[in-house]
């Protein structure tokens, strides 16, 4: 059974060797690595070639393309029977190939594996936590409390894409919890490249679970993601969306933008990226399934990203709520800016603090109701860890879970 790593860089060579030893440290030797360096400066090349392993396979654009382009480069250079996407920034833990063997052999060659992971925050990059931190996915809905694999049942699999067409996240797109059969790979390239889209993480995961027969889901957690500072979740989390755009150079299709030109609004580009993703990921199977994205849902988001801003003291959402209101409808204009506009600052402090008080119950009423993301809590793994690679070396992900017989 051999494995094939897909790896993307551009520009990271620090961060690309460590995930490259979280590869060459495993206990199974029958894998490959893509490396598909998007363009960089730095002398990536060299570096393979100082490693001397044939299973490591460099491979460099022309030219800086959009991250969606490049992670197309380097699964269509892929030859393995089971396919993994990691960041350069990301990890595979001990034990990734030997056990997920183990489980293939024992399921008979599921489509699709779906592993739990670990959540690893360099130093200084969460504004809210400075000496970093490692947390698990554990308590995410798709693992079910379970302690042993276990099938995902179809109806269950279409009930979280229903989810993600509704802007509701139930399971995590990122493609380090995705292992994926060749064989599957090959089915849905009849719809086109394996990744679309502005989010290509946000397509591919839930077009795989359109079109895996057999998805087998592993609570064990197999893969570290990380987010460093210079990874796009670094830009996320510090508020700096749009360096973030600019890190990962995707552009919208233009036929997408005017096909959705009266449902898109200004704002977070995030939210418009899902949104792009979402309408691709219906189009492309729509003979197959009957899907339909809730534009209204993405407008409620998008309009409540502005507002969240405006009510925070971002500077950009004052821009940015101008543009907003033009693109609004009257109904959206009178029900978001009596909920969420802040109380004048001249009228008298008691009726600022009344006004404050309501708006602040009506944002604690709405907001688990028309939020995207579950409020669900990460449990932190206690350690100090200044890379991933200590992450590797010092948690025995065994220990979380019974390893399969």
């Amino acid at each position: 059974m051999k494995f094939s790593v897909l790896l993307p860089t551009r520009n990271r060579l620090d961060l690309l060797s460590r995930a490259i030893e979280t590869v060459r440290r495993q206990d199974y030797s029958d894998w490959e690595i893509i490396v598909s360096d998007n363009f960089s400066e730095e002398d990536v090349a060299g570096y393979i070639r100082t490693l001397g392993d044939p299973r490591i396979k460099y491979f460099r654009t022309e030219q800086f393309v959009p991250v969606t382009d490049n992670w197309n480069n380097a699964i269509n250079q892929s030859r393995g029977d089971y396919v993994i996407m990691l960041g350069d920034d990301d990890g595979l833990m001990r034990g990734y190939f030997s056990t997920l063997n183990r489980y293939i052999q024992k399921f008979d060659s599921p489509d699709f594996i779906y592993t739990n992971a670990f959540l690893y925050a360099y130093p200084g990059v969460m504004p809210d936590a400075p000496d970093g931190f490692l947390r698990t996915y554990s308590r995410r809905e798709i693992f079910q409390s379970a302690h042993e694999p276990f099938w995902l049942g179809k109806d269950k699999a279409m009930e979280f894409v229903q989810h993600s067409l509704n802007f509701r996240v139930r399971f995590d797109y990122n493609m380090q919890f995705s292992l994926v059969n060749r064989r599957l790979i090959e089915k849905m390239m009849q719809h086109g490249p394996f990744y679309q889209s502005p989010f290509p993480d946000y397509y591919a995961t839930n077009a795989i679970m359109l079109e895996a027969e057999c998805i087998l889901i592993v609570p064990q957690p197999l893969v570290t993601i990380g987010i460093s500072p210079k990874s796009f979740g670094f830009y996320y989390f510090n508020d700096a969306e749009p360096s973030g755009n600019s890190f990962l150079n995707n552009a919208p299709d233009k036929d997408m933008v005017n096909r959705l030109q009266k449902v898109i609004l200004p704002g977070s580009v995030m939210n418009t990226s899902w949104l792009i993703s979402m309408e691709t990921l219906a189009l492309n199977f729509s003979r197959q399934f009957d899907l339909r994205v809730s534009y209204s849902r993405y407008r409620t988001i998008q309009i409540l990203s502005v507002y969240e801003g405006m009510l925070t003291g971002k500077e950009s959402a004052k821009s940015i709520h101008k543009q907003l209101k033009k693109k609004m409808t009257i109904c959206e204009r009178l029900f978001y800016g009596i909920v969420f506009s802040p109380p004048a600052k001249k009228s008298d402090a008691r009726l600022r603090v009344i006004l404050s008080n309501r708006i602040r119950r009506l944002r604690e009423f709405f907001s688990p109701r028309l939020g995207s993301h579950p409020a669900i809590h990460l449990p932190t793994v206690e350690g100090k860890f200044k890379t991933i690679l200590d992450v590797f070396e010092q948690v025995d992900p065994h220990s979380y879970l019974e390893a399969p017989d």
